[in-house]
C-alpha cells in the first residue's frame, strides 16, 4: 500500500541452517537489516507438570527460545557490519511472573528470551545495536487455543489485540538510534491476572 515492497520466506526457525538461509537471503537481497522482529512463539496444552512429556518440552524450547537465538545470531553480523539495527523479541508476561496458567516449560523459556535480550544490550550496545523485549499479558491470537479451558468471545475481545502489539513495535522502532527502551510490559485493562487475585474466576 505504501509502494514497498516484499519478500516471504518460510522457514522452520527451530533449525539454524534454515534460518541462515533466510538471513543470506536478506543480505544478497537487501544489503543490511536494520530490525528484526522475533514474534515466533506457540506453546502446548498438556504443560501442567502431571502432564508434560519430553516432546512437548523440546516443542517449547525450540519454537520459542531456540528460534529466537537463531534468528539474533543469524543477523547480528550484519547489524556489526553496518554499525547498528534493532532486535525486538516477544516474551510474555510469563517471562516476569511465574504462574500455573502458561505452564512451566513456556515460562522457563520466555524467562529465557527476557534474559537473552538484556544479554544483547550488555554486549552489543558498544556496535550501536540495540534490543527490546515485550513481554504482554493475555493477547487475543490462537495460542490462547491451546489453553486446557477454552476462553469466550467475550473475553478475548477484553484482551490485547495483535495491532495494538503491532502499534509498539512500531512506536520502538521509530525511536532515534541513541534511544534503547530495554522492555515493556503491556497487558489488558482489565488484567484477568489481577481480577483473578482479587477472588475472581480466570
Amino acid at each position: 500500500a505504501a509502494g514497498g515492497t516484499a519478500h516471504v520466506k518460510t522457514a522452520d526457525l527451530g533449525k539454524p541452517a534454515a534460518v541462515k538461509k533466510v538471513a543470506d537471503f536478506i543480505e544478497s537481497k537487501l544489503g543490511r537489516i536494520d530490525l528484526l522482529v522475533n514474534n515466533a512463539g506457540l506453546n502446548i496444552t498438556a504443560r501442567s507438570w502431571t502432564d508434560l512429556t519430553p516432546e512437548g518440552v523440546q516443542q517449547v524450547i525450540d519454537g520459542n527460545l531456540a528460534s529466537a537465538f537463531y534468528c539474533s545470531m543469524a543477523v547480528l553480523p550484519m547489524m556489526r557490519a553496518q554499525g547498528g539495527g534493532l532486535l525486538l523479541h516477544t516474551a510474555s508476561m510469563a517471562g516476569r511472573f511465574v504462574t500455573p496458567l502458561s505452564g512451566a516449560s513456556y515460562t522457563a523459556v520466555k524467562h529465557g528470551v527476557v534474559a537473552m535480550s538484556h544479554s544483547l544490550n550488555m554486549e552489543e550496545c558498544g556496535n550501536g545495536i540495540r534490543s527490546t523485549v515485550m513481554c504482554p499479558g493475555e493477547v487475543n491470537t490462537p495460542i490462547l487455543d491451546k489453553r486446557p479451558n477454552k476462553l469466550s468471545e467475550a473475553q478475548r475481545a477484553e484482551m490485547v489485540q495483535p495491532q495494538d502489539c503491532a502499534n509498539l513495535v512500531r512506536y520502538i522502532a521509530s525511536q532515534p538510534a541513541h534511544v534503547c527502551i530495554n522492555e515493556v510490559l503491556i497487558t489488558p485493562t482489565r488484567n484477568r491476572s489481577y481480577l483473578a487475585a482479587m477472588g475472581r474466576k480466570l
